[in-house]
């Protein structure tokens, strides 16, 4: 399934005024169980941080929700937010100027290409490196404009079952994905090839994961994929759905998992 023309979908509903942008955000982090699992990652980051002055990059920050939950923990942090759709960044620069977010900047550009040599002291990339076949490049960009210290937080599916691959010959959920999840050992590899100091790596979308991914998102998106006339049903779809989920989801960030469909890393430079 194409998951962009969906978005896009969502993203100029919910872009007619700032009070609905911000529902659009507070609903992406009830629904999505990997901001459940960022949120908390980064809360532990942020301990004895909010005083000081900090620079954060977003890198692929989509939508810009990220963004937007990382600028409210402090005004002293400097938020660069970069992306390769422009008008996704247009889009956002617009809001976050409405809303008075100053500290948060969005700037086109290509992950393989961007480079700020030791900047950032944060570094922020959610779902985007299945999106990019040259990924040791943009593991090694990350690198260069981390300053000592600093730490890389990653979400990305894991190659046991993520994109809701179960077999060989399996395609994506996702069409726009270039590869299907990363094996633990080997994205851990690559990030220690181009220089990271300490990696730690693991499951997300464990058991109780894999079922809310798709009572709140799988089967939704896939309504949406068959008619836009499922948006009036949305509501009503969600009001027995999400109890469910919202159990299910505090179930996987407080669990351990041998396996899951996803992946949280963390390295230090």
């Amino acid at each position: 399934m194409h998951y962009d023309p969906i978005k896009r979908t969502l993203g100029s509903f919910f872009n007619q005024s700032p009070i609905l942008r911000k529902l659009f955000y507070y609903l992406l982090d009830l629904l999505l169980l990997r901001s459940w699992h960022i949120h908390k990652e980064f809360k532990n980051w942020s301990i004895g941080k909010t005083d000081k002055q900090l620079n954060i990059l977003d890198a692929g920050s989509g939508f810009g929700q990220y963004s937007y939950y990382m600028s409210g923990f402090s005004n002293k942090w400097n938020i660069l937010s970069v992306d390769v759709k422009e008008e996704q960044v247009q889009d956002c620069n617009q809001f976050f100027r409405k809303i008075g977010r100053a500290n948060v900047l969005f700037k086109v550009g290509d992950l393989t290409k961007f480079s700020d040599p030791e900047k950032f002291q944060m570094v922020l990339c959610v779902d985007v490196m299945e999106h990019i076949l040259e990924d040791v490049e943009v593991f090694k960009n990350f690198y260069a404009s981390m300053q000592p210290g600093a730490m890389l937080l990653i979400s990305t599916p894991s190659d046991q079952g993520g994109s809701d691959v179960q077999e060989e010959g399996d395609g994506s959920f996702i069409e726009e994905h270039v590869r299907d999840g990363y094996n633990m050992q080997d994205i851990e590899r690559k990030l220690k090839s181009v220089g990271f100091s300490k990696v730690e790596a693991k499951y997300s979308y464990g058991s109780p994961g894999k079922i809310s991914w798709k009572l709140s998102m799988k089967y939704p998106i896939t309504l949406l994929g068959y008619s836009k006339l499922f948006f009036i049903l949305l509501p009503f779809y969600f009001l027995i759905a999400y109890p469910i989920a919202f159990v299910l989801n505090y179930m996987d960030v407080n669990g351990n998992h041998a396996t899951g469909t996803g992946l949280i890393v963390k390295a230090w430079k």
